[in-house]
Formats: C-alpha cells, sequence, structure tokens
C-alpha cells in the first residue's frame, strides 16, 4: 500500500511525523510528491529539492517510515495537476510504482488540490487540522525571522537548514523586493526573446569592452545567458581566471547552468548563483578583479524599493567593496541625455499604423500584436498610459497642436523603447534615462572608483538612423531641430 503525499515539503514539522505514524501501518510506503522540484531561489520555492530530500530522508529514518522521493517539475495551474502527479512518480521510478485507487490513500490539506484526486477515484485524507501551523506558515515565520519555528518544525529540517544555512537563503528570497514568485523581475516577461537578444550583442559588447577587463576573478552580474562569459571564456588571456555569473532571473539561471553542463565552457572554474546583488554582500571584500555589468544598472534604478539614487549609490558603494585594488568595475548599458530637463517638441508620424486611444493591454489576448499595429503616435500615448503605472514615473506632456512637448530624457525613453513589442508590458517597468553618464559618473566617484579616460557617453547612430529618425523627430518648442542626444555609456572605473 501506499501513502501519497504531495506538496513542496520545504519544511516538515513535528505535528507531520504524528500524523505520518498515525496513518501509515506497518508495510506502507509513503510516496513524498515533492512539487516544483525544478525551482530554488524563489519566493514560492526558496529551498532546491536536494536540500529537501535530504530533509525528508532524514526524517523518514527518524520516524521509522519508508519513504519514497520523487521530484515533480513545476507546472501551471492545470485541472489535470492529480494525474501529472501520478504520471511523473511512474517515470520517476522508471513504472516500477504505478500508483492507482486501489492501491493508495492521498493525504493533501489544499480542498482544490484534494478535489482533483477524489475526482480520479482516489481517497483523500486531511492533515494539517485548522489550529494546526501548516508548513508554509513555518516558512513565513523562518523568513520573519522568528526563532518560534524551531519548535515547530521537525528535527529533521531544522537540522538541514542549520547545516545549510537554509534560514538565510529563505530570507532572502522571501523577502527581496525585486524578484517575483517565481524568480523573474516581471510576471510579463518573454525571456527567450531576452536570452536571444542577449546572445545575439555579446560579441558586439565584448569587443567594446574586452580590454579593459583585469585577469583573476571576473565577475558578470546579470549575467543572463552567460553569454559574454563564454566569450571570455574563449579568450586566453584569462584561462586561469575565475568566471563566476550571477543572475536574478530563474530562466536565465538554468539557460547557464544548461551550458555548464553542455560543455560550453572549456575552463573548469566556472560558476554560477542565482541571487539578487541589491541584498547582502555575496562576495568577500576586496576579492573581484573585474566586474561587468552589461545592460544591468538601468534595472538596478528601476526596480529599486523606495529611493532609487539611494539604491544605486548601494549597488556601486558594494561593488567597491567587493573590487581588488588595482580592478575594474566596468559598466556598458543605456543612459539619460546629458540635458534630462530640456524641453523639447516631439513631432511623430501617424501614418505608419493604427490611430485610436490607449487600451488596458493586460486585457488583451495577444498585447505585443496590438502595440505593433499602431502609428509611432498612437504608441507614444500608449506608452505613456503604460510607462506611468510601471515604472512609477510622472511622464508629464502637454500638447503643442498635435505634438507632445515633454522633457528630452521622456522622449528618450520613449523613443528607445517604442518597437519592444514582445516584451512591452514588461520594459515598460524600466526607466532607461533616469541617470545621465554625469549622475552615473557621480555615483561611481562617491563609491570611492577612479574613472579612465576611456570611459564616455556614446549614442547608438544604428538605432537613430533605422529606428527613430524615420518616424519622429525632436525640436524646440520655438521649432529649432534639436540634436539626437547619447543613448549608451561605457563606464571604465577603477579601484587605485
Amino acid at each position: 500500500m501506499y501513502l501519497l503525499f504531495p506538496g513542496r515539503h520545504h519544511v516538515l514539522t513535528t505535528y507531520q511525523a504524528d500524523f505520518l505514524r498515525s496513518v501509515a501501518p506497518d508495510g506502507t510506503t509513503v510516496v513524498w510528491a515533492v512539487t516544483s522540484a525544478n525551482h530554488h531561489t524563489t519566493k514560492r520555492n526558496p529551498i532546491p529539492f536536494d536540500r529537501r530530500e535530504a530533509a525528508i530522508e532524514r526524517f523518514s529514518v527518524a520516524t521509522g517510515l519508508r519513504s519514497l522521493v520523487v521530484g515533480v517539475t513545476d507546472t501551471p495551474p492545470t485541472d489535470d495537476f492529480a494525474e501529472v502527479t501520478v504520471k511523473a512518480i511512474e517515470a520517476g521510478t522508471d513504472d516500477a510504482v504505478r500508483l492507482s485507487p486501489e492501491n493508495t490513500v492521498v493525504a493533501c490539506s489544499t480542498p482544490e488540490v484534494a478535489k482533483l484526486y477524489e475526482r480520479l477515484g482516489y481517497q483523500v485524507i486531511g492533515v494539517e487540522p485548522p489550529d494546526q501551523a501548516r508548513p508554509w506558515d513555518v516558512l513565513l515565520m523562518i523568513a520573519a525571522g522568528n526563532d518560534e519555528w524551531r519548535s515547530l518544525a521537525h528535527p529533521a529540517t531544522v537540522d538541514v537548514f542549520d547545516r545549510y544555512r537554509l534560514d538565510a537563503q529563505v530570507r532572502r528570497c522571501v523577502n527581496d523586493p525585486v524578484v517575483g514568485d517565481d524568480g523573474g523581475l516581471t510576471t510579463t516577461r518573454d525571456y527567450k526573446t531576452y536570452a536571444d537578444a542577449f546572445e545575439t550583442a555579446a560579441d558586439r559588447k565584448w569587443s567594446q569592452l574586452k580590454d579593459f577587463v583585469r585577469p583573476g576573478r571576473i565577475l558578470d552580474i546579470g549575467c543572463a545567458t552567460g553569454a559574454t562569459l563564454q566569450l571570455v571564456d574563449g579568450d586566453p588571456r584569462f584561462h586561469e581566471s575565475d568566471l563566476i555569473g550571477v543572475e536574478v532571473a530563474r530562466h536565465l539561471y538554468a539557460e547557464c547552468v544548461h551550458k555548464k553542463e553542455q560543455g560550453f565552457f572549456h575552463n573548469p572554474n566556472v560558476y554560477f548563483y542565482q541571487r539578487n546583488m541589491l541584498g547582502a554582500a555575496v562576495f568577500p571584500p576586496r576579492s573581484i578583479d573585474t566586474t561587468l555589468t552589461l545592460a544591468l544598472t538601468h534595472e538596478i534604478w528601476s526596480y529599486a524599493d523606495g529611493a532609487r539614487a539611494e539604491t544605486v549609490q548601494r549597488f556601486v558603494d558594494g561593488l567597491f567593496a567587493h573590487t581588488a585594488p588595482g580592478g575594474v568595475w566596468i559598466n556598458s548599458d543605456v543612459c539619460g541625455p546629458a540635458e534630462p530637463d530640456r524641453p523639447v517638441v516631439l513631432a511623430l508620424d501617424d501614418s505608419d499604423g493604427v490611430n485610436g486611444e490607449p487600451v488596458e493591454l493586460e486585457s488583451l489576448a495577444d498585447p505585443a500584436a496590438h502595440v505593433r499595429a499602431l502609428s509611432t503616435r498612437a504608441r507614444f500615448f500608449q506608452f505613456a498610459q503604460d510607462f506611468r503605472r510601471n515604472a512609477r514615473v510622472p511622464f508629464s506632456y502637454t500638447l503643442q497642436g498635435d505634438h507632445p512637448v515633454l522633457r528630452l530624457a521622456d522622449a528618450m525613453d520613449f523613443l528607445t523603447r517604442k518597437d519592444y513589442f514582445d516584451n512591452w508590458l514588461s520594459e515598460t517597468h524600466e526607466q532607461f534615462c533616469g541617470l545621465s553618464f554625469a549622475d552615473w559618473t557621480a555615483v561611481a566617484r562617491s563609491a570611492g572608483f577612479t574613472l579612465d579616460p576611456s570611459s564616455k557617453p556614446w549614442r547608438n547612430d544604428w538605432v537613430i538612423e533605422n529606428r527613430i529618425a524615420p518616424v519622429a523627430s525632436l525640436t524646440t518648442v520655438d521649432g529649432e531641430a534639436v540634436d539626437w542626444p547619447d543613448t549608451h555609456q561605457l563606464l571604465i572605473a577603477r579601484r587605485a
């Protein structure tokens, strides 16, 4: 006979031990279906499967239960969840264990999930009564720093948590102000599009910065798919260096790990972390020779919790702290124009698509198709609505005839994002032009860095000539033409 016990099983409790002993007679095998087994370091699933499995095995020995642990890959919400779980157990045991209503009882306290098993004919028994703390309640105690969790958790969980310092990991993940429940920055981000873009841009960015990289411990923060570290790996100058990638988004981090497993890197000293660098220090003081931040710092600004300027300064202060003497921080990213508050008139093409009022994109089945069909002018008003709400910025403008009058920085925020159809809702969370190059320079110097003379703002003329100038123009309120401003920066900051 089997007792199927589905759940995420991040925390095991003493109540569960007493319960399972009471309902699993001799000869019964408890089948622990550990759901979301492929997720970790997220709000919803902070503990890796291998640590959960280790605690379950220790728990089983301590309680005298015969257990079988099977990881179940995370699936989107579905009415077939129960059937998917049963099939995953068959696959995970090479068909040695075939559960059925005739040989299995299900232990589950979530009514919605219990109904799915009952629909398949299984008998379901509840686990925790209403007056009993559930495992997730105990996990939230850990996240809150409440040591009462130790009296509720089973000693097997306490032991594994203490040995691997998982309480700190839970606090970091659950309390992270930036990362969502499933390890992404926004729920609307299409990570395949992002991954493809990072892969395509890696060669161009590497050619721009490779001469400034110092051998030793080379850290790429926001490493995306690890494409830049692959190029570092292929450069003989760095064959004895440690290559370290940090990526906060679970989807991109998984691609980095996959590449390493598939032999994409020749250097054996390649390491990846899924971590938000806005939290506690990840690396010891003065331990990193080169830090790369590529297309990252505008996200630090955009997703900051609270005061953005203070958050950015804290981030750069942390970079300086972990930079070794003689080390370098290389920042390649977008930036705002030198005169962000300059008022400009933005003339936009209204003949290149559909014209209409802004809509609530979240209500549409295909937001990308809707935005793609809009004229450049109509897209501006859609952007204004979405940008104000998602990026939490004023984005104010008036009209001079048919043309918006607004800050130069706000005009460039729209013009540099107007063609991001596939990730429109995600991209409107981000402010490209929040800080100018002079602002970023001041932040670096305030942290203690010295700026290399090669540091500079620059303009992406390809984007201007091919994407912006054909459908838009800038003038002063008096009608004089305004040159297109800088759009990007290369900042080389050294620690003396």
